[in-house]
């Protein structure tokens, strides 16, 4: 058994949705602004209050008990019929439970500006990738990360040598210098992110990076409100060498530039050690629309940063439009030619 959950406002019983621009929770019916605060204070005076009724069944909506039909990794969503946003709680426990999430901060409104700007900027897009069908289809939704952090500590020896050439009279003279040179350092390492989504585009999960991680906030099932949401299910393990070898490269390549006012430097040793490794789950906020290609039975995408505004995505080309500029073009040139010959 797994719960579906509805944030109901507190004053008429309505969903409540998080409002990116207000930062709070919003009802459509009544109007009512709330904070995390005080849906918190909320939750904790109601289960106070009353014992803990029994939890819907998973693919049933709390509103109207209409059933749904959701992937593996769906952890929030909407009811296709009252259209009430259904957070799956039981698919954020235990291992899968997000220690942290970034909500949105740029809201449909302003995504679907972020979206037109961008389009208009291209202009071989098959007129479908950006009709009002499709723009209605962008979804905000909280893309699940891996972040890895750990204490990098490096060791370096290696010998710096400087030449030094002067001419004095007939003579030329070069004179070397070698040195004993060492390095060592300690550098934390914080949030190294990494797409927690086998299904998502790898590509594009990482092109909307980077999200500003000082401002996570720990993991309430609110936020998710009003948004799609996925579950992680990327295990840490599969991605321990990678996000090592990143870390090590980084680390050696810092540890190297502070060796400086050397012609040379030949490195003799070199250490890194990582210390205090953890990986931690976060949701990140991402505004996406998919669009697929029949004619070429291909996926393109189109996502933003939810918190940042950085736009990124894959795009069809309109083979009609290109034709056409192609002919244009052919026509003037052909047109050059002719007018080149007439006066000859």
């Amino acid at each position: 058994m797994k719960e579906m959950v509805i944030y109901q406002c507190p004053n008429c019983g309505g969903p409540l949705k998080f409002d990116p621009e207000k930062q709070k929770y919003a009802c459509e019916f009544c109007l009512s602004v709330f904070t995390q605060e005080n849906l918190e204070a909320w939750e904790k005076e109601k289960k106070g209050a009353q014992v803990q009724k029994g939890v819907p069944v998973l693919y049933t909506c709390p509103s109207c008990g209409a059933e749904l039909v959701t992937d593996e990794t769906t952890a929030a969503t909407f009811c296709y019929y009252c259209h009430n946003p259904v957070i799956l709680s039981r698919r954020l426990t235990g291992e899968y439970h997000p220690d942290y999430v970034i909500p949105f901060s740029i809201d449909r409104k302003k995504a679907e500006a972020l979206f037109a700007r961008w389009i208009g900027k291209k202009k071989f897009v098959p007129k479908a990738f950006y009709s009002k069908e499709q723009i209605e289809k962008l979804s905000g939704v909280y893309f699940p990360y891996l972040l890895y952090s750990c204490q990098a500590e490096g060791s370096l020896d290696a010998t710096g040598i400087n030449v030094k050439v002067w001419v004095s009279g007939d003579l030329r003279y070069t004179e070397t210098s070698t040195y004993r040179v060492g390095r060592q350092g300690s550098m934390p390492v914080k949030f190294v992110p990494r797409n927690g989504l086998k299904k998502a585009d790898h590509q594009l999960a990482n092109q909307v990076l980077p999200f500003e991680t000082e401002k996570l906030m720990p993991f309430s099932m609110s936020y998710l409100s009003g948004f799609l949401a996925e579950r992680r299910d990327v295990d840490e393990k599969e991605l321990e060498d990678e996000v090592e070898k990143e870390v090590r490269r980084f680390a050696e390549s810092s540890i190297r530039r502070s060796v400086t006012s050397y012609d040379t430097v030949k490195v003799q040793h070199k250490e890194i050690v990582l210390k205090n490794q953890k990986w931690e789950y976060a949701l990140f906020p991402v505004w996406a629309i998919t669009y697929r290609s029949y004619a070429k039975d291909k996926p393109y995408y189109f996502v933003i940063n939810g918190q940042t505004g950085k736009v990124s995505g894959k795009l069809p080309t309109d083979k009609g439009k290109l034709s056409v500029l192609f002919g244009v073009v052919f026509a003037l040139v052909f047109a050059g030619f002719l007018i080149a010959g007439y006066f000859r």
